[in-house]
């Protein structure tokens, strides 16, 4: 299968993470930054890297940007160089454009421009750490939805011993156990007859109000 291509504009934190980490997925990225260090700092690590202004859009038409999958943009509070680019990009074909900004009037103005998809990283990271902690016990919660999520357990000392049968848990707690990870090996739909051993971790889906209860419970 041929490795797809994508542009990452803006390296700071959030674009080098995201660059290193397509290039890690097997993809193709070409950084763009239009301050040498940080194009020198990533240049080892991406397919290509490249100084550049991105509102100079004879810069970016040397960049032959039709031909990649799609841009992610991270300009930091450089609001009015992101409309440029998303625009400038839209126009020139590029197909799916992610723009990280920091409220919700952005957001919107940037999806007007042409952004696909619009995120805000350090809000959903808030979310995230607030509920891992309103989960109680849980090392990690991945949200599903509103309504459902699916977290890791740290088995209680009472349900050592037994399995999943005698537990119950769907009964009692109306969660189901979609994993087991027991000495940093992860089985999925562990056998319901094998007994739950010490420093077991349960990987569960359920209602995030029955998840709050046990987490409190446990």
């Amino acid at each position: 299968m041929e490795s797809k291509e994508y542009m990452v504009i803006g390296l700071g934190n959030f674009g080098c993470s995201v660059a290193k980490q397509l290039e890690i997925n097997g993809c193709k990225v070409l950084a763009v930054d239009r301050e040498p260090e940080k194009v020198k700092s990533i240049g080892d690590i991406v397919t290509y890297a490249v100084c550049a202004d991105v509102t100079d859009f004879d810069s970016l038409k040397e960049l032959g940007v039709r031909n990649f999958d799609g841009a992610i943009i991270s300009l930091g509070r450089n609001f009015e160089a992101m409309v440029l680019s998303i625009l400038w990009l839209k126009e020139h074909g590029v197909m799916h454009i992610i723009a990280k900004t920091r409220s919700e009037l952005q957001s919107k103005i940037l999806k007007k421009v042409g952004a696909d998809e619009v995120i805000f990283p350090e809000s959903e990271m808030g979310v995230h750490v607030a509920n891992n902690i309103a989960m109680g016990r849980f090392f990690d919660t991945i949200e599903l939805s509103d309504e459902y999520s699916i977290v890791d357990i740290t088995v209680p000392d009472d349900w050592v011993g037994k399995n999943l049968k005698e537990l119950r848990c769907r009964e009692k707690y109306g969660i189901n156990v979609i994993g087991l990870k027991r000495h940093n090996r992860l089985t999925i739909t562990p056998s319901a007859d094998e007994p739950v051993m010490k420093d077991d971790v349960f990987v569960v889906i359920g209602k995030n109000d029955m998840l709050k209860k046990i987490g409190r419970k446990i």
